[in-house]
């Protein structure tokens, strides 16, 4: 299902993990319209931003995948409401576009040694706009 020109549900349900474990990862109707708010308000307007491709390392967790991959219990993976990013090169120029566009967010952490961004977006409530930059 494609979600907007660039991002489609099945690249945030998708995980090697949940293949090889046999876990169901498939969203509910509240996770799929988080999923929905993430890309049309933020991941789509940062590829437009950023002119290059953004790829999904980890999107949408079920609670099972979730503790499989040894995500934090309170993981807005599980919401639909965050992914982790890659781009062609650095994923701090990602991060350096992110703060410069004025785009909405809650949380964004550069993992620079893994060399990706994790973002997130709540479907409700205030977005705080943190910032966390990990070796």
């Amino acid at each position: 299902m494609k979600i907007t020109e660039n991002f489609t549900l099945e690249e945030f349900t998708h995980s090697e993990t949940a293949i090889a474990k046999g876990i169901n990862n498939e969203p509910g109707s509240r996770e799929i319209l988080a999923i929905t708010n993430l890309c049309a308000k933020l991941l789509q307007p940062l590829r437009d931003a950023v002119g290059k491709s953004i790829s999904i390392n980890s999107g949408y967790r079920c609670p099972e995948l979730n503790a499989a991959v040894g995500g934090v219990p309170t993981s807005q993976h599980q919401k639909g409401e965050a992914a982790d990013l890659r781009i062609e090169g650095k994923a701090g120029d990602l991060l350096e576009v992110l703060e410069d566009s004025g785009l909405p967010f809650d949380q964004a952490i550069l993992y620079r040694h893994k060399n990706f961004l994790h973002v997130s977006l709540k479907l409700e409530g205030e977005q705080r706009k943190q910032i966390i930059i990990k070796k």
